[in-house]
């Protein structure tokens, strides 16, 4: 075993200076460690995928840009990139989708970034996803119109900024779990999101878990595990 490999609590992990790689967590958890790009060097971030590589399929990092991806595919040529969603993947193998269906559902058509994080994280994952867009209150008979599809799924995914009714209504239309996650999409009194992350906490319909603000990753988490 490498010396900066480190066993702690029963634990594998390897220290690469700047980071303690949790090269033990897909054993633990059934996902491995994701990176999140925001305050990382690409350099850091391709000897993390590295590191992880060794022992995870998929490597998976979010929040990352084009030119993070350029810098790393130098390093590491097998690295694919989605742009819409913002995310670089190590994928060694494909997954066969599981057999329950995640929809995720967005209010409007400014909520695509988030949308698209969390769906290519549950395709990722070995999911069957679908996005249905630009179905919100506002217009709600776009929702009653698509009911039949969405009752079908197994877990929901709903995003929505602005006021993020949207959740509360979908939660009180179906029978499976909803995922709620509010976006920093909307004008002054909407405070980046935490209008619409009251709204969802303090929704009256029950079956509802509301995760942080633009965080389309988390939801897709915790969609996959609902799933699994």
């Amino acid at each position: 075993m490498p010396r900066n490999i480190a066993i702690r609590n029963k634990n594998l992990y390897e220290d690469l200076g700047f980071a303690k790689v949790d090269l033990s967590r897909q054993v633990r958890k059934g996902v491995p460690e994701v990176i999140y790009a925001p305050g990382k060097k690409p350099e850091q971030i391709a000897k993390i995928m590295k590191s992880l590589s060794r022992v995870a399929d998929p490597v998976i990092v979010t929040r990352a840009d084009k030119k993070v991806f350029e810098c790393i595919s130098k390093n590491i040529p097998t690295a694919k990139f989605y742009e819409k969603a913002n995310i670089i993947t190590l994928e060694k193998k494909s997954r066969a989708s599981k057999k329950g269906r995640v929809m995720i559902i967005t209010a409007g058509t400014s909520d695509q970034a988030v949308a698209q994080e969390a769906l290519q994280v549950l395709k990722i994952l070995g999911n069957k996803a679908e996005l249905m867009a630009d179905v919100g209150v506002a217009g709600i008979h776009r929702l009653f119109r698509n009911l039949k599809s969405i009752r079908k799924s197994k877990v929901i995914i709903v995003i929505a900024g602005m006021d993020g009714a949207l959740a509360s209504v979908v939660s009180g239309l179906v029978r499976c779990p909803v995922i709620a996650v509010p976006t920093s999409i909307g004008y002054g009194a909407s405070f980046k999101g935490l209008s619409a992350l009251l709204t969802m906490m303090n929704s009256c319909s029950p079956g509802i878990a509301v995760i942080n603000i633009d965080n389309g990753f988390g939801a897709a988490y915790f969609a996959h595990l609902v799933n699994r």
